[in-house]
């Protein structure tokens, strides 16, 4: 795909409130809103975009939907997730999901070479959240948390007591690692007793976090899990994930095998490129290669989810196909894999 054309339906999903969640084919389909789910996802894939291009128009969009996040906290420091067109929020409180997405997202930010306006303001709406940290129960919340407390703790801010986002890292790390140890055994090494979805930022979550608390117990949790999360979605020699119609429970003889969503491709790319700068194996790093490839059609169904005329991405794969719909998780997802096993150096933090 030419430079002009690669991913120019981010600029077509994008308005002056920030990314529109669902496109009916290519055009976007004003009535499904927005939420704040995908504005931090395009947020940290925006600054992506910068940091490789150093283009201003990606800049642009950053505000946009940097803004959008600074209207998404209530005043209990909680993120609200759906919006209508109206640019109403139609809930109080988002997901513990979308929390933890959030301070991804934010704590990316935090570890760029953007200005300290941007920063200041990521900075600001991280100081109202904190206090709400200890609450979630959620586990991949707490993961996509754990993330961000990372991240956190890797920048160079200042405004943080380092020692106390090591300690909730800790915290939080010892709770991900207790669900392990109440759901595996022999045959199964996961955290619950089914296999959902955004299964790769599991073993991703305890990877950052072992960079930081040098946890062996943690490390070790994170790598049988990763592992046995490898026998599941490349156990056909090229990435499958786990299908979202029926999941995969335990006790089941296999997967489900569609619906196929490009989140997973792009979370587990970014579990494998943890992976290979702790290891510094090759493996992980052609694993995190195949995820990437299963855009280009390295998949079940040989098609590529990419459409060169819009520069957008389908929404998955299903039983009869590719989803012909290009709504922004797909297209973010698309976005922030190529920019992480293409330009690892520049933007994976």
């Amino acid at each position: 795909m030419k430079l002009a054309t690669k991913f120019q339906h981010l600029f077509k999903l994008t308005d002056d409130t920030g990314i529109l969640q669902h496109s009916l084919y290519s055009i976007p389909d004003l009535t499904k809103g927005y939420t704040t789910d995908d504005n931090s996802r395009a947020l940290i894939a925006a600054s992506m975009l910068y940091e490789v291009y150093k283009d201003e128009k990606y800049l642009d969009l950053l505000k946009r939907y940097l803004s959008f996040l600074i209207y998404a906290q209530n005043g209990k420091g909680y993120f609200r997730n759906f919006m209508n067109y109206n640019r109403e929020f139609i809930e109080e409180v988002g997901s513990e999901d979308c929390f933890g997405r959030t301070l991804w997202a934010l704590g990316y930010l935090l570890n760029t070479n953007l200005s300290n306006g941007y920063q200041s303001v990521a900075v600001t709406l991280i100081k109202i959240a904190l206090p709400n940290v200890a609450n979630l129960n959620s586990l991949r919340g707490n993961a996509y948390l754990l993330i961000g407390l990372s991240l956190l703790y890797s920048s160079d801010v200042t405004e943080f007591n380092k020692e106390k986002i090591k300690n909730l890292i800790t915290s939080i790390s010892k709770k991900i690692v207790q669900k392990y140890r109440e759901n595996k055994d022999e045959e199964w090494k996961w955290f619950e007793n089914i296999m959902t979805y955004s299964n790769a930022v599991l073993p991703w979550a305890l990877l950052r976090s072992y960079t930081i608390t040098r946890d062996e117990e943690v490390l070790d949790v994170a790598k049988e899990s990763m592992e046995f999360l490898e026998k599941v979605t490349f156990r056909s020699g090229y990435f499958k994930p786990i299908g979202c119609k029926g999941w995969y429970k335990k006790g089941d003889e296999k997967p489900a095998e569609f619906d196929e969503q490009p989140i997973e491709a792009c979370e587990t790319a970014l579990m494998y490129t943890e992976a290979y700068k702790i290891f510094k194996e090759e493996k992980y790093r052609e694993k995190a290669i195949k995820c990437y490839k299963w855009f280009l059609g390295e998949n079940s169904k040989n098609e590529s989810l990419i459409d060169e005329e819009t520069g957008g991405c389908y929404d998955g794969i299903t039983k009869e196909g590719v989803n012909l719909n290009e709504g922004a998780e797909s297209l973010i997802s698309l976005i922030i894999t190529d920019m992480v096993v293409n330009h690892t150096e520049t933007v994976f933090k």
